[in-house]
């Protein structure tokens, strides 16, 4: 698939002098500049990251009144239910929470929602359950800032709520005893970009502050706030930036029991990156929710014994194993449905299975690049997720079939909806028509965003030195992507792979050569061989080899 390379731009004063400021080159001052570092004091902060530059947590709106509740709960010794949503950010938070409120009471439970019988957010039938159980207060984490009537359901039921969430609100508030959320658009609190269990963290800090108990009692739950925020793929600047490099720390050197029984499934490298988090860690937490019932990953989170976590991670594994199945099935059954003269995607199939759906709509995208739709069926209902291509607004191209949807909610790029299965044909023409009036050419074409241009004679190990610092790697701090132009091959290139799917080039310098790898990137072998020269689009890695460490490219395209 044809891709598009757009090169970021800086403003060359800035670089000129960052780099003076720093001592350091102008590639280096440019990457920086690029992620909103422009002085030496915001430097420091981004090559140094310190927990002393964490916010305090009551400049967030309601967190006084959150504590005191919580106090009054311990207190009293009442029952206090945590909740959370089923996928990754929801269980680490609930894990997190549970784990923090046992230290000072056994009146503690932990509640997740069934996927499939309760859906997204607070249900009623986990209120019932806590009216049954005689809780008087519970702590919903990643979810509930939109859930007005399930409040008001509660309160009736004499049971108090506060509300742990990230995502956007609308114009009215839960009427709940404490609603932490830093998008409120009254709230002060001066980054608003915390995962769900993120907030939560901020929450048990300001906990602890109130009650003289020293910050380095909670350090341990950096671990979980780091695998939500890799997870949610929330933005890694500022303070998330701060949390996710302690939060690294503490994975590779103490990591939980369950996480560490997690790790003992798959080939761990030395140190666990964010890229890890999010390609082997997230999935098996998911897994549980996906194929079972999310419980299993709160439960292997707050295990202390090992064997009994070994046990846990043994089933995940096997769901997890299960979900990529049905992932593989469901995506080759999906491709041979899609339109190509359509600018949508929208299928459907009795048989699938609602946990896979958002993963299959993701894999459709990358090789079908245009807004898609994966629906299943439920009791009649037509119900799935949809996602969308870069810079397109799906929430407003769903909005407008809105007539034909039983519900739907979601974001700028996804989304999830229910359809009545009658007005399914009316829905994908109506979808189709939404879609192909806003869309453009270029975001039918997956970009590819490139900090800079630079020649491959720049690349040395000081540049890639530097480079790792820049770590942890995500959203608004992506490990930075370069393209050379005019590259000759030493003609050791070749295919690589049983099915000679990948490719390695050795490209020339004046040092030498420098290796570079592609997956998935075999099909462009005729564009490199015999001495002509092409352009890539790469990133910069380390590989180690027998015991022998070198740089190679990570390529991304090829032109």
């Amino acid at each position: 698939m044809d891709k598009r390379w757009e090169v970021k731009e800086s403003k060359l004063e800035i670089v000129k002098q960052l780099a003076k400021d720093l001592h350091v080159s102008e590639i280096v001052a440019h990457l920086l500049a690029l992620r909103s570092i422009e002085t030496f004091d915001k430097a420091k902060l981004f090559f140094r990251p310190d927990l002393a530059d964490l916010n305090d947590p009551f400049l967030m709106k309601n967190m006084r009144q959150a504590v005191a509740r919580i106090e009054m709960a311990l207190n009293k010794n009442q029952k206090i239910l945590v909740y959370g949503d089923y996928d990754v950010d929801g269980t680490t938070s609930v894990a997190m929470m549970y784990s923090f409120l046992k230290r000072f009471n056994n009146n503690i439970d932990y509640y997740i929602p069934c996927r499939y019988d309760e859906g997204y957010g607070i249900s009623l039938k986990g209120i019932d359950y806590a009216c049954q159980n005689s809780f008087s207060l519970i702590i919903a984490l990643d979810c509930g800032i939109r859930a007005i009537e399930q409040i008001d359901y509660a309160n009736k039921r004499d049971i108090d709520f506060i509300i742990c969430d990230h995502h956007t609100p609308s114009d009215k508030t839960p009427n709940a005893i404490a609603v932490l959320n830093p998008k409120q658009f009254d709230c002060h609190y001066p980054y608003k970009e915390l995962s769900g269990c993120g907030v939560g963290f901020k929450l048990i800090q300001a906990y602890c502050i109130k009650n003289n108990i020293s910050f380095d009692q909670i350090i341990e739950y950096l671990d979980l706030v780091t695998v939500s925020i890799a997870a949610d793929i929330v933005p890694l600047n500022e303070e998330n930036r701060v949390l996710s490099f302690y939060g690294l720390k503490q994975i590779n050197s103490k990591p939980r029991v369950g996480l560490e029984a997690l790790m003992s499934t798959f080939n761990k490298a030395k140190k666990l990156t964010m890229s890890d988090l999010v390609f082997k860690i997230a999935p098996r937490i998911n897994a549980s929710g996906r194929i079972d019932h999310a419980k299993k990953a709160v439960d292997i989170l707050v295990e202390e014994d090992y064997d009994r976590a070994k046990l846990f991670a043994k089933e995940i594994e096997a769901h997890n194993n299960s979900r990529k199945d049905l992932d593989q099935i469901i995506t080759k059954e999906a491709i041979e449905m899609i339109d190509e003269n359509k600018k949508s995607t929208v299928v459907f199939s009795k048989k699938w299975h609602k946990g896979v759906v958002g993963i299959v709509a993701s894999r459709l995208i990358e090789m079908h690049y245009k807004p898609t739709i994966v629906l299943v069926e439920i009791d009649g209902i037509l119900t799935g997720s949809a996602r969308s291509v870069h810079d397109f607004n799906l929430y407003e191209a769903i909005s407008k079939c809105s007539h034909l949807c039983e519900k739907f909610g979601g974001h700028k790029y996804a989304a999830g909806l229910s359809v009545k299965k009658e007005n399914l044909n009316a829905f994908i023409d109506a979808f189709e028509i939404a879609v192909a009036e806003k869309i453009t050419k270029d975001q039918l074409k997956p970009k590819i965003e490139v900090d800079m241009e630079i020649d491959i004679n720049d690349i040395d190990e000081k540049l890639y030195r530097i480079i790792k610092q820049f770590a942890p790697f995500g959203p608004l701090n992506a490990s930075p992507v370069f393209i050379s132009k005019g590259v000759i091959d030493n003609g050791y290139g070749k295919k690589l792979g049983s099915d000679k799917s990948h490719l390695r080039i050795n490209a020339k310098n004046s040092r030498g050569s420098i290796p570079g790898i592609g997956f998935r990137l075999g099909g462009e072998f005729e564009k490199i061989k015999d001495s002509q020269e092409f352009d890539i689009c790469y990133s910069i890695q380390e590989n180690e080899w027998n015991g022998r460490k070198n740089l190679q490219l990570m390529l991304l395209d090829i032109k």
